[in-house]
Parts: C-alpha cells; structure tokens; sequence
C-alpha cells in the first residue's frame, strides 16, 4: 500500500470566537495555510497511486472560495484547522476515495490531521 500527499497553500483572516477574554486568536488575524491530502492505494497501471494533475479540484477551490478570504465568512462553524482539515475531507472524499486524511497547518510550527 503506498500513501501520496500534495500540498497546496492560501492565505486567510479569521476570528475563533468564544475564546477566553484576551486571547489572541479571538481578535481578527490571518494564516499562510498550508492544506496537505494524503491518498492510499496500490499504484494503477501508470505506476501511480492518484494522477496528481487529477487533484485540480482541491486546488481551484482553495484558490476560488478561501484564499485571500475571511473565513468566518465562508463557513458556518469555528474555523479551528480541526474544523476545517474535516470539512475538507468530507468534502473532497466522495471525489477522491483513495483520500485517507487531510492535515492542515496555519504556522510552521503547528499541524492538524484528520483522518477518519
């Protein structure tokens, strides 16, 4: 069994709401995202696992509906890496059933995987 990743990036604002008084996170402030998907499969014919040129949705809809955007905005739940590395998945995976996680990272230091 092999496991690919492709990594793709945005930029975005958000607000984590609810958060204890003066908390940083809980004012307006942005990432440099970084969303990776991992698919698992024996390779086809080809000798790959997922073309990767085939992930073209994943990118065109980062870059249409969240990069350079406020992404309270876009989605209707708190927008933790937790949240959105499963929306992601959920989202892509009907397309994609070789998709086996999704990791999103908002600071080189940190990173969220989601995988059922």
């Amino acid at each position: 069994m092999n496991t690919i990743s492709k990594e793709f990036h945005f930029s975005a604002s958000h607000i984590l709401n609810g958060l204890p008084e003066g908390h940083p996170c809980g004012r307006l402030h942005g990432h440099n995202y970084v969303v990776t998907v991992f698919l698992k499969g024996e390779p086809n014919k080809y000798g790959f696992v997922q073309d990767y040129r085939e992930l073209d949705p994943i990118k065109k809809y980062i870059d249409d509906t969240l990069d350079h955007r406020h992404l309270n905005d876009i989605f209707e739940f708190q927008t933790s890496v937790e949240n959105m590395s499963k929306f992601l998945y959920e989202l892509f995976k009907p397309q994609f059933p070789l998709l086996s996680a999704v990791e999103m990272s908002e600071t080189p230091k940190t990173r969220c995987r989601y995988e059922p």
